[in-house]
Parts: C-alpha cells; sequence; structure tokens
C-alpha cells in the first residue's frame, strides 16, 4: 500500500494530522530545531519547499488569519498577494483529489479580531474564490481549482483534529441558531482538489 503524505501549515512544533495518514511534515515560521519533519518557512514570502502534486492532504489550524491579504512588493512599486499564492501553493503540492482542510476564525466572531496578529478575515463567502463553480479568486491570479466537500461553522477546542460538517436538518439547524447566537467562532474548510 503507498504511504499517504500529509503536511500541516503553521504547524509550529505540533503538526496535525486530521485523516490519519501514514507520513506528517509541516511548515512554520519558527518551527522548533531538531525536527527533521518541520520546515522554516514565511508563507507570505516563499513557496512550500515541496514539489508539485506531492501531498494527500494539507491542513491549516488557526494559520489563514495570518496571512496577509497585500504585500508591496521590494521596489514599493507593486503588490503582490500573499494569501492567494498560498492558496495556489496549497493547490499545487496536493495530488489530485488531495483534500485541504482548514479551521480559522471567522467574522464577525470576536476570535477573527482579538488577536492583533490577525489580518486576514475569513467571512462565510470566502471559500467562493477557491471552489468551482464560482472561482472568483481567478481574477486575482488564483490558478487552481477546489471542490468544495464541505464549509460549515464551528467552535474548535485546541485538541480538535476534524470537525465534521453536520449531516441531519436538524444538526442544520442548531449549527445556525449558535452562529447567530455568536457561539460559532471557526469556519472549517474541506476542499478537493482538482487537477
Amino acid at each position: 500500500m503507498k504511504t499517504r503524505l500529509h503536511l500541516d501549515i503553521g504547524c509550529g512544533g505540533q503538526p496535525r494530522n486530521p485523516f490519519g495518514f501514514e507520513s506528517l511534515q509541516g511548515v512554520d515560521l519558527s518551527p522548533p530545531p531538531n525536527d527533521p519533519r518541520l520546515h522554516r518557512v514565511n508563507l507570505a514570502l516563499q513557496p512550500l519547499p515541496f514539489g508539485d502534486s506531492h501531498f494527500d492532504g494539507v491542513s491549516a489550524y488557526d494559520f489563514l488569519e495570518h496571512m496577509p491579504r497585500v504585500l508591496a512588493t521590494p521596489d514599493g512599486l507593486g503588490t503582490r498577494l500573499p494569501f492567494i499564492e498560498l492558496m495556489n501553493e496549497v493547490w499545487r503540492v496536493l495530488k489530485p483529489g488531495g483534500v485541504f482542510y482548514a479551521s480559522t476564525p471567522v467574522y464577525p466572531s470576536p476570535a477573527a479580531f482579538g488577536d492583533p496578529t490577525h489580518v486576514n478575515f475569513i467571512t462565510l463567502a470566502t471559500h467562493e474564490y477557491f471552489v468551482r463553480p464560482t472561482l472568483r479568486g481567478a481574477m486575482y491570479g488564483f490558478v487552481g481549482a477546489f471542490r468544495q466537500k464541505a464549509v460549515h461553522l464551528a467552535t474548535p477546542t485546541e485538541s480538535t483534529l476534524y470537525v465534521p460538517p453536520p449531516s441531519s436538518a436538524w444538526q442544520q439547524w442548531r449549527q445556525a441558531l449558535a452562529a447567530w447566537r455568536g457561539r460559532r467562532t471557526h469556519v472549517i474548510w474541506e476542499f478537493e482538489a482538482l487537477k
């Protein structure tokens, strides 16, 4: 059986593996030293250091909100779009059919605004820039394509690896009510890479 590979971006010292794949690697701005699974990368400025179609899964836990949307180019005469570039990189390193799983604070939850390092505010519609049929990010340079497997609200804990989408109408109604009451802090994305 072929070994399935997973990458956790923004992993800190503890990369997560929501699908339980056999091989796990991580990237972070400041990973602890001496762990060969972890790579130091500034994803606002650098691409992922892996080949095309390398991973079966990629995850991002409480990371996307730290990715700048716009940066000036070094000469100061233009701009770059690091969040779009990151989504291109995630799509690039995923195998066809590979899964991207992300959990991030969602607007208007206070969790989205409380941390002063949060610079990228995600809404319930942000995913439409990266999934078919809308692919709104194409106008900004997004070259990939994902199929939306699930987009839903949740309140994950520190130990939460995977939050399944609501499966029944009752669960969907309870989720909507909890979101309306401000009790859902995060949006969960689960996308399949289309290639």
